[in-house]
């Protein structure tokens, strides 16, 4: 990839994922910030704005080490078995056993006594759908072999990265680091082939 283009990959994947974190923390309190704005205390709102945006451009940075990881461990993998539909069969085994345990150890940890797995589920199967969608994506505008890759960086990459998140249990942190690290990683994965041109 030129130097150029690594550049624009960087600096667009930190933007979008900075302000779509900022995004994300001003709607979880809407309520909260809008009533400093009624009370005339734009400085204050401004700060949090500023606030945010320094937080979501952190995790925005993890996502682009974590998707600059997964591309020299794919080629690993590639290198190592020596055929496609296997490390791809692999990957997807890794895929079934992160989302299995991003369901079971939270809701073993966390649920309350009597509290419903649902909740656990729906997470996990956000980040499916949106891993599926974006894979299919991925797959149309290269070729048919990236779409288990994709899916793969979607679900686990993102849930490594999500770690922090995942551990407090704090439903506004967990969607407060959850999002710009999406954001982040969708963006690149479907920026990467139209910038260096191949269809990989």
């Amino acid at each position: 990839m030129k130097t150029r283009n690594l550049v624009y990959l960087f600096f667009s994947t930190l933007l979008i994922g900075s302000t779509a974190g900022m995004i994300t923390g001003i709607v979880l309190d809407w309520s909260e910030y809008w009533a400093d704005l009624k009370n005339g205390e734009f400085i204050s709102f401004l700060i949090v704005m500023l606030w945010l945006l320094g937080v979501s451009s952190i995790f925005s940075l993890i996502s682009q080490m974590g998707f600059f990881a997964y591309l020299t461990i794919h080629r690993f993998g590639l290198g190592i078995f020596k055929s496609v539909r296997l490390w791809n069969t692999i990957q997807a085994v890794l895929i079934a056993v992160t989302l299995f345990d991003l369901v079971y150890f939270r809701y073993a940890v966390f649920a309350e006594v009597g509290e419903s797995v649902v909740s656990y589920i729906l997470i996990a199967l956000f980040l499916l759908i949106v891993g599926v969608i974006v894979a299919y994506i991925k797959q149309k505008e290269t070729n048919k072999q990236a779409f288990i890759p994709a899916l793969f960086f979607i679900v686990v990459v993102t849930t490594l990265e999500w770690i922090p998140g995942l551990q407090s249990n704090d439903p506004k942190w967990l969607w407060l680091i959850l999002i710009p690290l999406l954001v982040s990683n969708v963006w690149q994965l479907l920026t990467l082939h139209r910038l260096i041109g191949k269809k990989a």
